[in-house]
């Protein structure tokens, strides 16, 4: 690391008079990600200047998650901090850094709310945990805690089905003999699923494109009423948002190639019929949707073997 900017990591917590839940904030998990950091030294203002009390509980503030990949403006220094999230006896990247300090503090909290921004253009949308389960990939009993927590943050469409999907797109690699880390079934724990393995409740939100002029709003808002739904602090809990599309992540497709290429410009959200082109690859081969439903994250800039786009369909979850 040759960055001149010097590297910290900073947390500012604000505790209540009362006992209530402790909630963690986060911003710029990937550092070209800011609306989130831009949220959240807005709300630090205001509880600092007064104009916004903690009444009970805790809120734990982190502005820059990742101080590398921000003072770069990328989305991740050294690897993605997003992807395979855990402490290590035997740090070798910043990211690993990042985790051994990070992953301690999230242990210590009730409730996540993870602010983030994505690549194309579209509208916000609320990730969400699995539904109640008993499973070995992601056994979770708070869905109903989690899911009113999501409906109060603003944003009217939600979408599940993160790791499930993610872990089949990781025994796909291995089956291609990707190296063994992008290969390991954990690499598609983040923050929020290495939170609700430790009890918590967990959600990312995604506030918009990275320079839409609406998305640290979209972030303020919905850290505002994570705080009052909570009852950290005294405004009353925001109405659950109306109206609401839930959608269900299914497949996960890499990019395996600089040269694959996509058929037009999509967004995140855009509709997809049966059969039609979603892009090329190098050697030629078409890819096409199998189904109706909707693409997600596309990615033109994704890096070979890493997730070019994900596929998604309707949910009756929410």
């Amino acid at each position: 690391m040759n960055d001149s900017v010097p590297l910290h990591f900073q947390s500012i917590v604000f505790t209540g008079l009362a006992p209530g839940p402790r909630l963690i904030v986060l911003g710029a998990v990937h550092g070209n990600e800011t609306c989130g950091t831009r949220a959240i030294r807005r709300a630090v203002g205001e509880i600092e200047s007064g104009q916004l009390a903690v009444v009970a509980g805790q809120v734990t503030f982190v502005p820059v998650t990742n101080p590398l990949a921000y003072a770069r403006r990328e989305r991740m220094g050294e690897r993605n901090l997003n992807r395979n999230l855990a402490p290590t006896d035997s740090p070798v990247e910043f990211e690993d850094h990042v985790a051994n300090w990070l992953c301690p503090l999230l242990r210590q909290h009730d409730a996540l709310l993870d602010l983030h921004s994505f690549h194309t253009a579209g509208a916000p949308f609320v990730m969400l945990g699995p539904e109640d389960n008993t499973g070995e990939l992601e056994p979770f009993t708070r869905a109903a805690e989690e899911t009113a927590l999501a409906v109060a943050l603003g944003a009217h469409r939600f979408v599940d089905g993160w790791l499930d999907t993610y872990a089949a797109g990781v025994a796909r690699r291995r089956a291609a003999g990707a190296p063994a880390r992008d290969a390991d079934i954990h690499y598609g724990v983040g923050t929020t699923e290495y939170m609700r393995r430790h009890g918590g409740i967990a959600l990312t939100l995604e506030c918009g494109q990275h320079d839409d002029p609406a998305a640290p709003e979209v972030a303020y808002r919905a850290l505002r009423n994570a705080l009052a739904h909570l009852g950290l602090t005294a405004e009353g809990a925001p109405e659950p948002v109306s109206p609401r599309e839930a959608l269900r992540l299914h497949e996960v497709v890499d990019r395996v190639h600089p040269e694959d290429r996509f058929a037009r410009a999509w967004a995140s959200f855009d509709r997809l019929a049966a059969g039609e082109l979603i892009g090329t690859r190098h050697d030629g081969t078409l890819l096409r949707a199998e189904r109706d439903g909707y693409i997600v994250f596309p990615n033109p800039c994704a890096l070979p073997g890493q997730e070019w786009f994900y596929l998604a369909k309707p949910s009756g979850r929410v």
